[in-house]
């Protein structure tokens, strides 16, 4: 059976975005939007004297911030290339005895 597709308006920072999604994605797209608007409005309590865009682009920084250090954090590839070189190390003790 398809995925259902399902019509949303999603509310980021007092506009509206009409989204066709797959029903399945609906609760990840909507906690998203809610966090971008709440990063936003905690900006607006600290900083009243700027403009909405440069509050989304905060949240923006921080939260590619915070998926880059995710990314780097399961980049599996050095621990991958450390058991390579401790693999051939061994395997040349063990041809020497």
């Amino acid at each position: 059976m398809e995925d259902e597709k399902l019509t949303i308006n999603l509310n980021i920072v007092d506009r509206f975005y009409p989204l066709r999604i797959d029903r399945k994605e609906e609760e990840n797209i909507r906690k998203a939007a809610k966090l971008i608007n709440d990063r936003v409005f905690q900006y607006k309590q600290r900083y009243a004297d700027k403009d909405t865009q440069d509050f989304l682009s905060m949240a923006a920084l921080q939260f590619v911030i915070k998926m880059n250090e995710f990314e780097s954090k399961a980049d599996v590839s050095p621990i991958l290339d450390q058991v390579d070189k401790l693999n051939s190390d061994l395997e040349d003790y063990l041809e020497k005895e």
